[in-house]
């Protein structure tokens, strides 16, 4: 009976470090946390970086993964109020999605940048970090460094 209670224990002290950390908060209130991110946009004198991505998908779990890195967190924080919207299966927050365009037709993760006032700036429209994790740690960085000189 003893062994039986630590496999139990084992088991699921395994699944419990195992476990994944969303990403995406998927109980968000989406217009209301980008609502929040252009007030502090304003205040802040920087743009809006809107992330669409969802928790199932690998090439957004790896882009969070670059954005902790120290010298793009620098990058990013330095010019950016970053707002992270699920958009589950291509089925929630698309009225988040829709004032830019179809930004995710192409894929995940997909990024807005806005003005303070929510004027589109940059989104990616042709899919440009769907294959991140192909892009590699590099090419991602690459990728925000030509973005912030826009």
């Amino acid at each position: 009976m003893k062994s039986i209670t630590a496999l139990l224990i084992s088991a699921c002290m395994s699944a419990f470090v195992h476990a994944e950390v969303a990403v995406y908060d998927e109980s968000a209130d989406a217009p209301a946390q980008v609502a929040q991110a252009l007030a502090s946009a304003k205040s802040d004198n920087k743009q809006v970086m809107i992330v669409f991505g969802a928790n199932w998908c690998g090439d957004c779990k790896m882009l969070d993964g670059e954005f902790k890195k120290p010298a793009l967190q620098a990058l990013l924080e330095k010019n950016y109020v970053i707002v992270k919207v699920d958009v589950n299966r291509f089925n929630k927050n698309l009225d988040v999605v829709k004032p830019y365009g179809d930004v995710i037709k192409k894929g995940i993760p997909s990024i807005v940048i806005a003005s303070p006032t929510n004027q589109l700036v940059y989104a990616t429209h042709g899919g440009e970090l769907a294959d991140a994790r192909k892009m590699g740690e590099a090419g991602v960085a690459t990728f925000f460094q030509k973005l912030a000189t826009r």
